[in-house]
C-alpha cells in the first residue's frame, strides 16, 4: 500500500514540475518576445474597437392605434420575444407621425409600419426601407342608399354626402385627399370630416355620416366590422387602374363576387379596390442582425397566403420612395444568413460577429506568430554578438595592458562571460553561435592558465 502512494506521490510530485516549468518557460518565452505580444494585443484592442457591436436587447418600434398596424406589431413582438429580443410597440397617430419618429435622428425609435404614398419627404437621409408587408386597400364604406354605386368620387352628388376621412395628419385622410385632388375636389370642403376612424366607423352604423374611408388591412377590426354589417356596403373604385397609374403608390386588388360571405353572396358583384402597401421603415443605424430578424419575421408573418397576397409576396421591395437597406438587398438576393438557419439567434449573431473579427485578427496575428521562433534566435544571437563585443574588447586590452598578477582577474572575468551564455536562452536557441563563443573564451582562458604572456588570437 505504501509503494501505491509513493508512486502515486511520485507522479504528482512530477505533473506539478512538470506544470511549473512550463509556465516558467512560458513566462521567460514571454519576457523575451514581449513587443510582439504587445502588437498582438493593439491590434486585437483596435479591431474590437472598431468591430460591429452586438444587438440590443430592445428595439422601440412605431405602429398606431388600433387598426392593422398594432395587430401586426403584437404578432412582430411575440416573434421578437422568441429570439431573446423586447420589441416594445410604441402607439402613435399613424404613419405621418412614424415617419417623423424615424427623420428625427434623436429619437431612439428605430422602426416603424408606414403607408405607401406618405414617404413623399424632401429630407429622408437616415431612413431606409425593408420592404412592403402586406397590402393597405383604400375601403369607402357607405350606408345603403347613400349614393349611386356606379357613381364615381368626382361626380357632383358625393360633394353633399358626409364623409369622414380620419383625423387631420392621419395617412387615411391623406390618401383621400390625394385621390379627391385628382377628381378635382377641394381638400377643405365641409362634408370631408376628420373624425377618427374607430369614431367614424360607429358614426356611420349610427346613420351620423354618409360614408367614410379607411386605409387598413383586410384584418383590421375596423374593416371586419363594416364587412359584416349588413346596412353598409363597400364601394367599387371602378376606374381602379387608372389610379394606379397616376399614383405608383397603389396596387389593383379585387373583391369577387361572394368574397366576403360566399353562402350569403356578400358582395353580390366584384369590387375593385385600390391599394397601397405597409412599409417596413428603418433608422440606418438600426444593428444589421435586428434588420435581419425583421425580415425573418416579415417572411414568417406576412409571407403566408393571405386575403389579397399569395404566398410569399411578402416581404418585398414594392414601394421605392425610400431606399432599400443593405441588409435588406443581401437578404432578398441570397436568403437568410447561413448561421441564422440553423442556430439561435444569439448565438448565430456571436459566431458571425466573432468570425468577422477574427479573421482580419488572424490574417495579421499569423506572420507575426510564425516570425516568434526566429525572433527569439535573432534575439540570442544578438546577445552572443553583444557578449563576442566584450570578449573582443577584453581581448584587446588584455594584449596591451597585460600584467601577470592579474591573471586571476582575467580568467574570472571570462569564467563570468561563459557564465552569462549559460544562463541565457543563447544556450538552446543558438547553439552553433554558444558553442563558438565559448570556444574563443576556452583559448584565452587556456593561455592565461598555462602562465604564458598572451599574445592573442592569430587569425
Amino acid at each position: 500500500m505504501a509503494s501505491f502512494k509513493e508512486e502515486v506521490s511520485e507522479h504528482i510530485s512530477a505533473v506539478y514540475q512538470t506544470a511549473a516549468d512550463e509556465i516558467k518557460n512560458w513566462v521567460s518565452a514571454l519576457r523575451e518576445v514581449w513587443p510582439l505580444v504587445f502588437l498582438l494585443i493593439l491590434a486585437l484592442f483596435i479591431l474590437v474597437w472598431f468591430a460591429k457591436p452586438a444587438p440590443p436587447n430592445k428595439v422601440l418600434m412605431a405602429t398606431g392605434t388600433g387598426g392593422s398596424y398594432k395587430v401586426l406589431g403584437e404578432k412582430y413582438r411575440s416573434y421578437f420575444e422568441k429570439k431573446g429580443i423586447e420589441l416594445e410597440l410604441v402607439e402613435t397617430h399613424g404613419s405621418k407621425e412614424n415617419l417623423q419618429h424615424l427623420i428625427d435622428r434623436k429619437d431612439p425609435i428605430q422602426a416603424a409600419l408606414v403607408q405607401g404614398g406618405m414617404i413623399a419627404v424632401d429630407n429622408l437621409s437616415g431612413v431606409e426601407s425593408l420592404g412592403s408587408v402586406d397590402y393597405e386597400p383604400v375601403w369607402m364604406f357607405y350606408r345603403k342608399n347613400a349614393f349611386n354605386e356606379s357613381i364615381h368620387v368626382s361626380d357632383r352628388d358625393i360633394a353633399k354626402l358626409k364623409i369622414n376621412i380620419g383625423p387631420v395628419g392621419s395617412g387615411t385622410r391623406t390618401q383621400a385627399l390625394g385621390i379627391f385632388k385628382l377628381n378635382g375636389l377641394k381638400s377643405d370642403a365641409p362634408n370631408l370630416l376628420s373624425l377618427g376612424n374607430a369614431e367614424g366607423v360607429s358614426a356611420l352604423e349610427r346613420g351620423e355620416i354618409d360614408a367614410v374611408i379607411l386605409v387598413d388591412g383586410f384584418d383590421s377590426p375596423n374593416v371586419q366590422r363594416l364587412i359584416k354589417n349588413p346596412g353598409i356596403k363597400l364601394a367599387s373604385f371602378t376606374r381602379a387602374d387608372a389610379y394606379t397609374r397616376l399614383l405608383p403608390y397603389f396596387e389593383e386588388v379585387s373583391v369577387p363576387m361572394g368574397g366576403f360571405d360566399l353562402g350569403k353572396n356578400i358582395p353580390d358583384h366584384p369590387i375593385e379596390l385600390i391599394s397601397t402597401t405597409t412599409n417596413l421603415l428603418i433608422d440606418n443605424r438600426l444593428h444589421p442582425a435586428i434588420q435581419v430578424l425583421f425580415l425573418e419575421a416579415a417572411r414568417e408573418i406576412n409571407g403566408n397566403k393571405s386575403y389579397f397576397a399569395k404566398t410569399g409576396e411578402f416581404p418585398a421591395y414594392m414601394n421605392t420612395e425610400a431606399p432599400l437597406s443593405e441588409e435588406a438587398k443581401f437578404f432578398y438576393e441570397k436568403g437568410t444568413p447561413t448561421l441564422m438557419k440553423y442556430l439561435p439567434f444569439w448565438l448565430a449573431e456571436f459566431l458571425e460577429r466573432m468570425f468577422f473579427l477574427l479573421l482580419p485578427f488572424a490574417a495579421f496575428a499569423y506572420p507575426i506568430i510564425k516570425s516568434i521562433p526566429t525572433y527569439r534566435t535573432n534575439l540570442a544571437k544578438k546577445q552572443i554578438n553583444s557578449i563576442y563585443k566584450e570578449l573582443d574588447k577584453f581581448e584587446q586590452n588584455t594584449i596591451q595592458t597585460f600584467d601577470p598578477n592579474r591573471r586571476s582577474e582575467y580568467i574570472e572575468v571570462l569564467n563570468e562571460m561563459e557564465r552569462r551564455i549559460l544562463r541565457s536562452k543563447a544556450a538552446k536557441l543558438a547553439t552553433a553561435e554558444c558553442y563558438s563563443l565559448r570556444s574563443n573564451i576556452e583559448f584565452i582562458r587556456n593561455a592565461l592558465e598555462k602562465q604564458i604572456i598572451y599574445k592573442g588570437r592569430e587569425g
